[in-house]
């Protein structure tokens, strides 16, 4: 499966974006999707997972009740509405899908092409 990430820009703190994750060459209902963001010289970090229903959902505790991941199996597509962004949210952020629910980036197999998030204080 191919993801492609985008939605990202530039934001003034306090502010909200919507990130998009589209899937092409196979169908993603059948897979766990997550979001992981990578800071400048900082390793990549795990943001927030949804089971392959959506019924599940997990979060890091540093965006708990600022983010919202979500899904829309017709669209082949999972969102990660970010709200009261802070300047320490800026990373690019990668939409990754696996088989198995984990927060682990080494158990994701296919990975989008990352989007640049941006906050500015």
């Amino acid at each position: 499966v191919q993801l492609q990430a985008s939605g990202g820009g530039l934001v003034q703190a306090g502010g909200s974006l919507r990130l998009s994750c589209a899937a092409s060459g196979r169908t993603l209902s059948g897979y766990v999707v997550a979001w992981f963001r990578q800071a400048p010289g900082k390793e990549r970090d795990f943001v927030a997972v949804t089971s392959s229903s959506g019924r599940i959902t997990d979060y890091a505790d540093s965006v708990k009740g600022r983010f919202t991941i979500s899904r829309d199996n017709a669209k082949n597509t999972v969102y990660l509405q970010m709200s009261k962004l802070k300047p320490e949210d800026t990373a690019v952020y990668y939409c990754a899908a696996s088989a198995r629910y984990s927060s682990t980036s080494t158990l994701y197999d296919y990975w989008g092409q990352g989007t640049l998030v941006t906050v500015s204080s």
